[in-house]
């Protein structure tokens, strides 16, 4: 996913997973995307499931989708680090918002004659969240927790999955916050 944050800088970003992708719909101001009805509908062909069909978001999906990006934040950054300044809601409360939310149908996939991979269109956003939280089920619940990161350059607050193969990623991106780390050392040593 591409991000151009207010500098300007444009610079690619994996998330490594759908529910931290989801993230970046922005959790606080002035990152917030989500103000309106419609807004969710129109984000949600960013994301990594490439849905390119319609989207349709009803009445409550706004709110819903708060709640559910609210709880994965909590959760990530209590696994990214646990000494983040950040009020968290209590887990018990975040884990039911998921599994409440995965509970409903995730978006059903299709297959073509040219075997292209693909959705039955109409997406709803309920099913989009519907997938977002099975995915933060998978990750929450499995093998991969310790694997969440928080980037390590500086004012940075991406949060993502650390998919290297060492498990030694440390940055949103290398473009970005990796080589910005990079100068402050150069400019360090040269002093």
């Amino acid at each position: 996913m591409w991000l151009e944050p207010r500098d300007g800088q444009r610079f690619r970003f994996d998330a490594g997973t759908l529910c931290l992708e989801f993230l970046l719909t922005g959790c606080m101001e002035p990152w917030e995307l989500l103000h309106a009805e419609g807004d969710l509908a129109a984000w949600i062909p960013s994301s990594r499931l490439r849905i390119e069909g319609p989207v349709v978001e009803e009445s409550g999906d706004l709110a819903s989708a708060k709640r559910l990006r609210a709880a994965l934040f909590h959760l990530a950054l209590a696994a990214a680090d646990p000494a983040f300044p950040v009020p968290r809601a209590p887990e018990p409360e975040s884990l039911a918002v998921l599994t409440g939310m995965a509970a409903a149908p995730p978006p059903a996939p299709t297959i073509t004659a040219g075997r292209e991979r693909g959705w039955a269109y109409p997406v709803t956003a309920r099913q989009f969240m519907s997938a977002v939280a099975r995915d933060a089920i998978g990750l929450f619940g499995g093998g991969d927790l310790s694997r969440i990161r928080i980037c390590g350059g500086e004012r940075c607050y991406l949060l993502f999955l650390d998919t290297s193969r060492p498990g030694t990623r440390r940055w949103c991106s290398m473009d970005r916050c990796g080589n910005r780390q990079k100068l402050r050392t150069r400019r360090k040593i040269a002093e």
